[in-house]
């Protein structure tokens, strides 16, 4: 339940109302968990479905970010922050959106977000690349965010770290990091606009979902071989979501859909009873 209550609000923007946090909590308990028996029970992430319950919900409160402190003239404090969640407007009267009312909209957004309203306005070769890292959220002459860079490769050494004290299998985040690195870098050799690579793998969500979300004990696969598909499936859905879907980032979708195939993989991958004989043989 505690670590539900953490990747939840890890997933929420940081001043969203408090009624989006209660409706999320809620929905992830609740729908997410109880509604199918309790602890261990659940087939779906209850944390994915009160956040995906949020983003469709509630796109408004759930896609404004603030952009990095250093791009605001007035950076909200910690009083302001409490009274932006339970009251929607800061100590001086302020609310969010007039707070960032001198940034331009699209440094509101995450980085996966900018890239693609940039990239579905234009057209072109390095010259749109050229303009796309000039945007404020992102370093110059990098499409690493400033920022999101720094928080994914913590979560990737969080990872490490768990897999170094065996908390966590290794199958499932590096198939899921494997799987969508190589498909984007066919896509980017094809000729498809989007962000590199690198910074694919350092944005939105894919530190954070591979080892920390997907690596959930309860609704991942628990054969080996099932543990390689299923990080390989997730992989490939937060790839197709990212370069054909609507949302910008699709972790939470992807982890959701595999969850679903999860007895399937199972059922194909489980390994080898001992003294199992294969038909017309003897063991």
């Amino acid at each position: 339940m505690v670590l539900t209550a953490l990747i939840l609000a890890m997933a929420i923007p940081p001043y969203a109302p408090y009624w989006v946090i209660l409706i999320g909590t809620a929905c992830a308990v609740l729908l997410g968990k109880h509604v199918y028996g309790g602890l261990g029970q659940n087939p779906f992430n209850p944390a994915m479905v009160g956040y995906v319950v949020l983003l469709i919900s509630f796109p408004l409160q759930m896609t404004t970010w603030i952009p990095p402190i250093a791009l605001l003239q007035e950076p909200p404090t910690f009083p302001d922050a409490l009274s932006l969640i339970f009251n929607n407007v800061t100590t001086d009267g302020f609310t969010l959106s007039q707070l960032l009312h001198s940034i331009d909209g699209i440094t509101q957004a995450t980085p996966l977000d900018s890239a693609k309203i940039f990239y579905s306005l234009h057209q072109g070769g390095p010259e749109v690349f050229h303009q796309f890292v000039q945007l404020p959220i992102l370093q110059n002459g990098s499409d690493l965010a400033t920022g999101w860079w720094q928080i994914n490769l913590a979560f990737l050494l969080g990872g490490l770290f768990l897999i170094w004290k065996k908390a966590i299998h290794w199958q499932i985040p590096v198939a899921m990091l494997v799987s969508f690195m190589c498909l984007a870098i066919i896509t980017a050799f094809l000729g498809k606009h989007h962000l590199s690579v690198i910074s694919q793998l350092l944005s939105g969500a894919m530190m954070f979902g591979a080892f920390f979300i997907a690596t959930d004990p309860v609704t991942a696969s628990i054969t080996p071989r099932g543990k390689l598909v299923f990080g390989g499936l997730i992989g490939l859905l937060v790839y197709l979501i990212r370069y054909f879907g609507n949302y910008p980032d699709g972790v939470a979708f992807a982890v959701l859909l595999a969850n679903i195939c999860v007895p399937l993989i199972d059922h194909y991958t489980r390994p080898r009873v001992a003294g199992y004989a294969v038909k017309g043989k003897k063991s």
